[in-house]
Protein backbone atom coordinates (compact mmCIF):
# COMPACT_ATOMS: atom_id res chain seq x y z
CA UNK A 1 0.00 0.00 0.00
CA UNK A 2 2.80 2.59 0.52
CA UNK A 3 4.75 1.47 -2.11
CA UNK A 4 1.71 2.58 -4.21
CA UNK A 5 1.64 6.05 -2.53
CA UNK A 6 4.80 6.38 -3.64
CA UNK A 7 4.35 5.16 -6.72
CA UNK A 8 1.50 7.37 -7.77
CA UNK A 9 3.56 10.44 -6.01
CA UNK A 10 5.98 9.66 -8.54
CA UNK A 11 3.85 9.46 -11.68
CA UNK A 12 1.97 13.11 -10.46
CA UNK A 13 5.60 14.82 -9.90
CA UNK A 14 6.46 13.68 -13.62
CA UNK A 15 2.70 14.27 -15.36
CA UNK A 16 3.51 18.13 -13.08
CA UNK A 17 6.66 18.41 -14.57
CA UNK A 18 6.06 17.07 -18.16
CA UNK A 19 2.67 19.51 -18.47
CA UNK A 20 5.15 22.48 -17.76
CA UNK A 21 7.80 21.72 -20.12
CA UNK A 22 4.85 20.67 -22.43
CA UNK A 23 3.70 24.21 -21.82
CA UNK A 24 6.39 26.05 -22.16
CA UNK A 25 7.52 24.83 -25.54
CA UNK A 26 3.75 25.83 -26.09
CA UNK A 27 4.66 29.53 -25.79
CA UNK A 28 7.05 31.86 -27.55
CA UNK A 29 8.20 35.57 -27.36
CA UNK A 30 8.42 37.62 -29.92
CA UNK A 31 10.88 40.71 -29.29
CA UNK A 32 10.56 44.41 -30.26
CA UNK A 33 12.16 45.12 -33.53
CA UNK A 34 11.81 40.79 -34.56
CA UNK A 35 9.21 38.78 -36.34
CA UNK A 36 8.69 35.32 -35.45
CA UNK A 37 9.37 32.64 -38.56
CA UNK A 38 7.57 29.59 -37.81
CA UNK A 39 8.48 25.97 -38.65
CA UNK A 40 7.01 22.63 -38.54
CA UNK A 41 9.29 19.37 -38.42
CA UNK A 42 11.63 22.11 -40.60
CA UNK A 43 9.17 23.53 -43.02
CA UNK A 44 8.49 27.17 -43.39
CA UNK A 45 4.84 28.29 -42.66
CA UNK A 46 3.88 31.23 -44.88
CA UNK A 47 3.16 33.45 -41.90
CA UNK A 48 5.13 34.96 -39.37
CA UNK A 49 4.42 35.68 -35.66
CA UNK A 50 4.59 39.64 -34.83
CA UNK A 51 6.02 41.15 -31.43
CA UNK A 52 4.91 39.87 -28.34
CA UNK A 53 3.73 36.38 -26.67
CA UNK A 54 2.31 33.76 -29.05
CA UNK A 55 1.49 29.74 -28.34
CA UNK A 56 2.46 27.28 -30.85
CA UNK A 57 2.49 23.54 -31.00
CA UNK A 58 5.19 21.72 -29.43
CA UNK A 59 7.26 20.19 -32.34
CA UNK A 60 6.85 24.16 -34.12
CA UNK A 61 9.88 25.99 -33.62
CA UNK A 62 10.06 30.07 -33.56
CA UNK A 63 13.05 31.70 -35.05
CA UNK A 64 13.44 34.86 -34.46
CA UNK A 65 14.71 37.42 -37.30
CA UNK A 66 15.86 41.01 -36.41
CA UNK A 67 13.91 43.57 -38.79
CA UNK A 68 15.62 46.86 -36.84
CA UNK A 69 18.02 49.04 -38.97
CA UNK A 70 21.17 47.10 -38.92
CA UNK A 71 24.98 47.92 -39.37
CA UNK A 72 28.16 46.69 -40.29
CA UNK A 73 31.58 47.29 -41.44
CA UNK A 74 34.06 45.32 -43.51
CA UNK A 75 37.54 45.96 -44.38
CA UNK A 76 38.06 44.68 -48.06
CA UNK A 77 40.88 45.21 -50.74
CA UNK A 78 40.73 46.52 -54.22
CA UNK A 79 42.03 47.65 -57.71
CA UNK A 80 41.80 50.96 -59.22
CA UNK A 81 41.47 51.00 -62.97
CA UNK A 82 45.85 51.95 -63.13
CA UNK A 83 46.56 48.75 -60.69
CA UNK A 84 47.06 50.35 -57.78
CA UNK A 85 45.76 48.45 -54.13
CA UNK A 86 43.47 50.00 -52.30
CA UNK A 87 42.88 48.60 -49.07
CA UNK A 88 39.16 49.93 -48.32
CA UNK A 89 36.85 50.16 -45.16
CA UNK A 90 32.99 49.79 -46.07
CA UNK A 91 30.05 50.39 -43.60
CA UNK A 92 26.31 48.90 -44.59
CA UNK A 93 23.07 49.83 -43.29
CA UNK A 94 20.18 47.73 -43.71
CA UNK A 95 17.19 46.06 -42.61
CA UNK A 96 14.87 43.05 -43.55
CA UNK A 97 11.29 43.34 -44.56
CA UNK A 98 9.09 42.27 -41.80
CA UNK A 99 6.79 40.60 -44.49
CA UNK A 100 8.74 38.46 -45.67
CA UNK A 101 11.07 37.40 -43.39
CA UNK A 102 10.23 33.92 -43.71
CA UNK A 103 11.03 34.11 -47.47
CA UNK A 104 14.55 35.03 -46.68
CA UNK A 105 14.92 32.45 -43.91
CA UNK A 106 13.13 30.13 -46.14
CA UNK A 107 15.72 30.81 -49.26
CA UNK A 108 18.55 31.90 -47.17
CA UNK A 109 18.66 30.96 -43.62
CA UNK A 110 19.47 33.34 -40.61
CA UNK A 111 23.09 33.92 -41.38
CA UNK A 112 21.29 35.92 -44.48
CA UNK A 113 24.69 38.59 -44.01
CA UNK A 114 27.43 36.66 -44.54
CA UNK A 115 26.02 33.91 -46.79
CA UNK A 116 24.27 37.16 -49.29
CA UNK A 117 25.55 40.30 -48.22
CA UNK A 118 28.93 40.57 -47.29
CA UNK A 119 29.54 38.53 -50.89
CA UNK A 120 27.94 41.00 -52.62
CA UNK A 121 29.25 44.33 -51.12
CA UNK A 122 32.49 42.87 -51.85
CA UNK A 123 32.16 42.21 -55.28
CA UNK A 124 31.02 45.38 -55.92
CA UNK A 125 33.43 47.23 -53.69
CA UNK A 126 35.88 45.98 -56.51
CA UNK A 127 33.35 46.56 -59.68
CA UNK A 128 33.08 50.13 -58.56
CA UNK A 129 36.90 50.99 -57.79
CA UNK A 130 38.18 49.13 -61.31
CA UNK A 131 36.39 51.65 -63.06
CA UNK A 132 38.49 54.67 -61.91
CA UNK A 133 42.43 55.76 -61.70
CA UNK A 134 44.00 55.83 -58.16
CA UNK A 135 43.68 59.70 -58.16
CA UNK A 136 39.84 59.82 -59.16
CA UNK A 137 39.01 57.10 -56.37
CA UNK A 138 39.79 59.82 -53.70
CA UNK A 139 38.51 63.01 -55.68
CA UNK A 140 35.17 61.30 -56.10
CA UNK A 141 34.68 59.59 -53.17
CA UNK A 142 31.42 60.24 -52.01
CA UNK A 143 30.36 58.99 -55.92
CA UNK A 144 31.73 55.61 -55.56
CA UNK A 145 29.05 54.85 -52.00
CA UNK A 146 25.94 56.09 -54.59
CA UNK A 147 27.27 53.55 -57.46
CA UNK A 148 28.26 50.52 -55.02
CA UNK A 149 24.41 51.13 -53.98
CA UNK A 150 22.79 51.73 -56.78
CA UNK A 151 24.22 48.06 -57.83
CA UNK A 152 23.22 46.58 -55.17
CA UNK A 153 20.21 47.73 -54.12
CA UNK A 154 18.57 45.58 -56.83
CA UNK A 155 20.63 42.01 -55.48
CA UNK A 156 19.27 42.86 -51.78
CA UNK A 157 16.03 43.45 -52.85
CA UNK A 158 15.28 40.09 -54.15
CA UNK A 159 16.08 38.51 -50.99
CA UNK A 160 13.65 41.11 -48.86
CA UNK A 161 16.97 42.59 -47.89
CA UNK A 162 16.11 46.51 -47.78
CA UNK A 163 19.48 48.44 -48.63
CA UNK A 164 19.59 51.63 -46.23
CA UNK A 165 23.31 53.20 -46.97
CA UNK A 166 26.60 52.73 -48.22
CA UNK A 167 29.73 54.53 -46.64
CA UNK A 168 33.29 54.75 -47.89
CA UNK A 169 34.71 55.11 -44.46
CA UNK A 170 38.40 55.17 -45.53
CA UNK A 171 40.45 54.37 -48.57
CA UNK A 172 44.29 53.76 -47.52
CA UNK A 173 46.81 53.21 -50.59
CA UNK A 174 50.31 51.64 -50.62
CA UNK A 175 53.46 53.64 -48.87
CA UNK A 176 54.94 54.05 -52.63
CA UNK A 177 52.03 55.69 -53.95
CA UNK A 178 51.01 57.66 -51.08
CA UNK A 179 54.89 58.66 -51.63
CA UNK A 180 54.39 60.01 -55.50
CA UNK A 181 51.14 61.14 -54.46
CA UNK A 182 52.47 63.80 -52.30
CA UNK A 183 55.86 64.44 -53.97
CA UNK A 184 53.11 65.29 -57.71
CA UNK A 185 51.12 67.84 -55.33
CA UNK A 186 54.00 69.55 -53.86
CA UNK A 187 55.55 70.29 -57.50
CA UNK A 188 51.75 71.18 -58.50
CA UNK A 189 51.60 73.73 -56.04
CA UNK A 190 55.18 75.13 -56.33
CA UNK A 191 54.12 75.54 -59.88
CA UNK A 192 50.87 77.10 -59.31
CA UNK A 193 52.70 79.21 -56.66
CA UNK A 194 55.39 80.17 -59.67
CA UNK A 195 52.12 80.95 -62.37
CA UNK A 196 50.68 83.24 -59.61
CA UNK A 197 53.33 85.14 -58.87
CA UNK A 198 54.20 85.74 -62.11
CA UNK A 199 50.97 86.22 -63.08
CA UNK A 200 51.05 89.24 -59.84
CA UNK A 201 53.85 90.67 -61.87
CA UNK A 202 52.17 91.02 -65.09
CA UNK A 203 49.31 92.75 -63.60
CA UNK A 204 51.78 94.74 -61.35
CA UNK A 205 53.36 96.04 -64.99
CA UNK A 206 50.25 96.13 -66.66
CA UNK A 207 48.87 98.27 -63.56
CA UNK A 208 52.05 100.60 -63.84
CA UNK A 209 51.86 101.03 -67.37
CA UNK A 210 48.51 101.87 -66.99
CA UNK A 211 49.55 104.94 -64.23
CA UNK A 212 52.29 106.32 -66.92
CA UNK A 213 49.58 106.72 -69.36
CA UNK A 214 47.27 107.83 -67.12
CA UNK A 215 49.70 110.40 -66.11
CA UNK A 216 50.73 111.50 -69.17
CA UNK A 217 47.21 111.62 -70.41
CA UNK A 218 47.00 114.32 -67.30
CA UNK A 219 49.78 116.04 -68.02
CA UNK A 220 48.95 116.74 -71.62
CA UNK A 221 45.44 117.39 -70.56
CA UNK A 222 46.69 120.44 -68.43
CA UNK A 223 49.36 122.02 -70.85
CA UNK A 224 45.86 121.57 -73.15
CA UNK A 225 44.26 123.38 -70.50
CA UNK A 226 46.84 125.73 -70.00
CA UNK A 227 47.19 126.44 -73.33
CA UNK A 228 44.05 127.38 -74.23
CA UNK A 229 43.03 129.70 -71.24
CA UNK A 230 46.52 131.29 -72.54
CA UNK A 231 44.84 131.76 -76.28
CA UNK A 232 41.70 132.34 -74.49
CA UNK A 233 43.62 135.88 -72.71
CA UNK A 234 45.45 136.95 -75.33
CA UNK A 235 42.30 136.51 -77.26
CA UNK A 236 40.67 138.85 -74.60
CA UNK A 237 43.23 141.18 -74.55
CA UNK A 238 43.47 141.59 -78.29
CA UNK A 239 39.51 142.06 -78.44
CA UNK A 240 39.86 144.67 -75.19
CA UNK A 241 42.64 146.87 -77.11
CA UNK A 242 40.88 146.70 -80.28
CA UNK A 243 37.70 148.10 -79.06
CA UNK A 244 39.90 150.35 -76.85
CA UNK A 245 41.37 151.31 -80.03
CA UNK A 246 38.16 151.87 -81.72
CA UNK A 247 36.51 153.83 -79.00
CA UNK A 248 39.51 156.26 -78.66
CA UNK A 249 39.47 156.49 -82.82
CA UNK A 250 35.65 157.15 -82.44
CA UNK A 251 36.31 159.98 -79.86
CA UNK A 252 39.27 161.92 -82.26
CA UNK A 253 37.58 164.79 -84.07
CA UNK A 254 39.32 167.17 -86.01
CA UNK A 255 39.43 170.02 -83.42
CA UNK A 256 40.42 167.70 -80.87
CA UNK A 257 43.53 166.25 -83.23
CA UNK A 258 44.13 170.26 -83.96
CA UNK A 259 43.83 170.99 -79.78
CA UNK A 260 46.63 167.63 -79.24
CA UNK A 261 49.02 169.05 -81.30
CA UNK A 262 49.52 172.58 -80.36
CA UNK A 263 49.44 171.35 -77.40
CA UNK A 264 52.50 168.86 -78.37
CA UNK A 265 53.87 172.28 -80.56
CA UNK A 266 57.38 173.70 -79.25
CA UNK A 267 56.91 177.60 -80.72
CA UNK A 268 58.90 176.68 -83.90
CA UNK A 269 57.82 176.92 -86.95
CA UNK A 270 58.46 174.39 -89.98
CA UNK A 271 61.49 175.54 -92.25
CA UNK A 272 62.42 174.36 -95.79
CA UNK A 273 65.01 175.84 -97.54
CA UNK A 274 64.81 178.31 -100.78
CA UNK A 275 67.23 180.28 -102.65
CA UNK A 276 66.81 183.24 -100.19
CA UNK A 277 67.52 181.21 -97.40
CA UNK A 278 65.65 179.32 -95.17
CA UNK A 279 62.08 180.04 -95.04
CA UNK A 280 59.78 178.97 -92.52
CA UNK A 281 55.77 177.00 -93.50
CA UNK A 282 53.01 179.18 -92.58
CA UNK A 283 49.64 177.28 -92.41
CA UNK A 284 46.70 179.58 -91.74
CA UNK A 285 44.58 176.84 -91.69
CA UNK A 286 41.95 175.28 -94.13
CA UNK A 287 41.24 176.60 -97.80
CA UNK A 288 38.35 178.17 -96.50
CA UNK A 289 39.94 180.60 -93.96
CA UNK A 290 42.69 181.62 -96.94
CA UNK A 291 40.09 182.14 -99.40
CA UNK A 292 38.75 185.09 -96.66
CA UNK A 293 41.90 186.42 -96.20
CA UNK A 294 43.00 186.93 -99.51
CA UNK A 295 39.34 188.28 -99.99
CA UNK A 296 40.15 190.64 -96.86
CA UNK A 297 43.62 191.71 -98.37
CA UNK A 298 42.03 192.81 -102.06
CA UNK A 299 39.50 194.92 -100.11
CA UNK A 300 42.32 197.11 -98.20
CA UNK A 301 44.67 196.99 -101.72
CA UNK A 302 41.52 198.74 -103.63
CA UNK A 303 40.43 201.00 -100.56
CA UNK A 304 44.10 202.56 -100.89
Amino acid sequence: MRRRKVVTIVVLVLAILAAASLSTSMVVTVPTGHTGVVTTFGKVESYVLDEGIHFKLPWQKVIKMDNRAQKETVITQAFSSDIQQVDVIVSINFSVDRETSQNLYRNVGAAYYTTVIQPRLYENVKAVFAQYSAENLVAKRANLSDEIAELLRPEMKKYGIELLNISIEDIDFTDVFTDAVEAKQVAEQSKLKAAIEQEQKVLEAEKEAERKVIAAKAEADVQKIEAEADAYARTTRAQAEAEANEKIAASLTEALIRYLEAQRWNGELPQIYGADGILPILNFGSGENTQSSSNQTNSAEQAD
